[in-house]
């Protein structure tokens, strides 16, 4: 009962501060939000302390939990992204995620190429034919979790670890978009045909195709969903990061 109570709160709370209905700078009381959500203060303690691992929220004594602007929060954090995703953050979130995956994938499917054990190569030439299938037969639910595998197993053949620990985000997006009915009902030909030939071509350690396959997968990811972020402004952060 406790777990759930925690979870209610931080899900309570967290939606409730990303899509801006309680505002940055404001100042929460844990007494009141004990009495408002009828729960004990040590699971507010704790729901405050997950908030604050995402950013949302900061607390200092004699004063109070303040809730942090999205500049503070943790884009990586799979919670931030899901309640972004659920929010009128939505655009935002698939933009930077979207570009961060332009920028990065396809170097890691030339890594991968050049650098990836055996058992990486094997186990993306099973998940590309397993897409293949549950593809062309409809079985959304199965395509995505063999989807997000694939390209975690990518990122994690590129044997740079800052790549492989983008698998988490890439994952929770990748869930958003088919929860809120941003895929299409069957996946592409041609992203079928594209999601092998990274597979091949990092299993005959052909660096160059690897890239160009991967490349054409997230373009074409960009193009069918740029429509939703147009015309939203941009999130800047100061360089010299927190003061």
């Amino acid at each position: 009962m406790a777990t759930s109570l925690h979870a209610h709160v931080v899900e309570h709370l967290g939606s409730r501060i990303v899509s801006g209905f309680i505002p940055a700078d404001t100042i929460l009381l844990a007494a009141d939000l004990e009495q408002q959500l009828k729960v004990s203060r040590s699971v507010i303690r704790e729901a405050v302390r997950v908030l604050a691992q995402c950013g949302l929220v900061t607390s200092t004594k004699r004063v109070g939990i303040r809730v942090q602007g999205p500049s503070k929060w943790n884009p990586f954090d799979s919670l931030v992204i899901r309640w972004r995703l659920a929010s009128n953050q939505q655009g935002v979130q698939l933009r930077s995620l979207t570009e961060l995956r332009i920028s990065v994938e396809p170097m890691a499917a030339e890594l991968a190429a050049q650098y990836s054990p055996a058992e990486f190569r094997e186990e993306l030439m099973t998940l590309s034919a397993q897409m293949n299938h549950y593809g062309r037969i409809g079985d959304l639910r199965r395509f995505l979790e063999l989807d997000i595998r694939f390209h975690a197993v990518l990122l994690a053949a590129s044997g740079n670890e800052m790549f492989a620990n983008l698998a988490i985000p890439i994952g929770e997006t990748l869930r958003g978009r088919t929860d809120l009915g941003l895929m299409p009902e069957r996946p592409h030909e041609e992203a079928l045909a594209w999601h092998q030939a990274v597979a091949d071509a990092v299993s005959n350690h052909d660096a160059l195709a690897a890239r160009q396959n991967m490349e054409n997968i997230m373009r074409r990811t960009h193009s069918e969903i740029c429509g939703i972020w147009a015309g939203q402004e941009r999130l800047f952060i100061d360089p010299a990061g927190p003061r």
